[in-house]
């Protein structure tokens, strides 16, 4: 029996590639002759670096670089050939911030603006910047700022970091050093930079954002739309409502204004792991993520996956940490079974203290139900 095994990261507990090694460690140990292909997701956000690493040829490269709020931090570069892959989470994360540290008002992209600086030095013709996951608010200023593009004040004075200091922003000083290097926005998060679906508004309150906060982040982001559009050469005008620009906190516009592009981030993924080889030869796919609910319908890496797998007409299973989704959405959407953890021997607590020792447990129980 041929199984594809594609799981997104389970946030907070298993990266997608950890993930994927336990299902396939699971599976093998009730079934041993079954062809397993693991092919671990994400569409831009935590674990894209890690996600690619398992396919693409080519070196990792540790850099040192900061978090949203300066502190040190090593982040990691995929460097294959001419191209650099880079991710968003590794300095923006909020997975790096304690709970009572979020406040996108200060949070900064500055340490993301460091990797890509770096995958520049290293000769990178295109980098792709996978968005996701950031505690960040700050439109790329902190990146921008990073790469020798520094936002001022009307006195002539650096803005501080952090989202809502851009009230203040009159001009931009310098243009982003990349030396013509192509940028890739890998996500799949459309919002605009602003308004009601924008980034402060829809993501603000994620990360630690109150109701007056996002008004002003929002407005924020507005007037540095503003000054990036008539201060950065070559900036698309309407830049504020373009697709995409408000992902990662406005990172998403700060990397279009550079003459950047947007690109799935799963369809990206899916492209370079060769998941629909795969998915054209599978018998039954197994993906999962760590909330599997409504959202997960709607646009995410579960959803992909099932949609194509319904279309082949293969069995779909999703293993989550805990499962929210309506079963006739599920249904709908090409999902044939799904399975909680914290439904499993030990409940919730042990799905957290033991997520891959559970995760190989129920991927056993599947394979002898599946396998055949």
């Amino acid at each position: 029996m041929r199984v594809v095994i594609c799981p997104d990261k389970f946030a907070g507990t298993l990266t997608a590639v950890e993930a994927a090694r336990a299902v396939a460690a699971g599976w093998a140990s009730a079934a041993p002759f079954d062809d397993l292909r693991q092919r671990p997701l994400s569409d831009g956000g935590p674990g894209f670096v890690s996600v690619l690493a398992e396919a693409v040829p080519g070196r990792l490269v540790s850099v040192p670089t900061v978090d949203p709020l300066g502190r040190p931090v090593v982040g990691t570069l995929l460097i294959a050939g001419p191209t650099a892959y880079v991710e968003s989470a590794d300095a923006c994360g909020l997975h790096l911030l304690d709970p009572s540290e979020r406040d996108p008002s200060v949070t900064t992209s500055y340490g993301l603006g460091a990797l890509v600086a770096t995958a520049v030095e290293h000769g990178a013709r295109e980098i792709v910047v996978g968005l996701g996951g950031s505690a960040t608010n700050d439109g790329g200023a902190g990146l921008l700022a990073a790469l020798g593009a520094t936002p001022l004040d009307a006195a002539g004075y650096a803005v501080p970091y952090g989202g809502a200091a851009l009230l203040g922003c009159a001009s931009l000083d310098g243009v982003p050093r990349v030396r013509d290097a192509t940028l890739v926005a890998a996500t799949d998060v459309d919002a605009p930079l602003t308004g009601l679906y924008g980034a402060s508004a829809v993501f603000g309150p994620q990360k630690g954002a109150t109701r007056e906060q996002v008004l002003r982040l929002d407005a924020a982001l507005d007037r540095f739309a503003t000054v990036l559009e008539r201060d950065l050469p070559g900036c698309p005008p309407g830049l504020a409502a373009l697709p995409g620009a408000g992902a990662a906190g406005g990172i998403g516009a700060a990397l279009l204004a550079m003459g950047g592009r947007r690109e799935s981030g799963i369809g990206l993924v899916r492209r370079l792991t060769d998941l629909d080889a795969a998915l054209d030869e599978a018998d039954v796919v197994i993906t999962g993520e760590g909330m599997f609910d409504d959202q997960s319908l709607r646009g995410k890496v579960v959803a992909g996956v099932a949609e194509a797998a319904r279309d082949r007409g293969v069995p779909c299973l999703v293993l989550a940490g805990q499962v929210e989704a309506g079963r006739r959405g599920a249904l709908a959407a090409g999902v044939t079974e799904s399975h909680a953890l914290a439904d499993q021997p030990g409940g919730l607590a042990a799905a957290l203290a033991r997520p891959a020792e559970v995760l190989h447990d129920l991927s056993a129980r599947l394979a002898r139900q599946w396998s055949r």
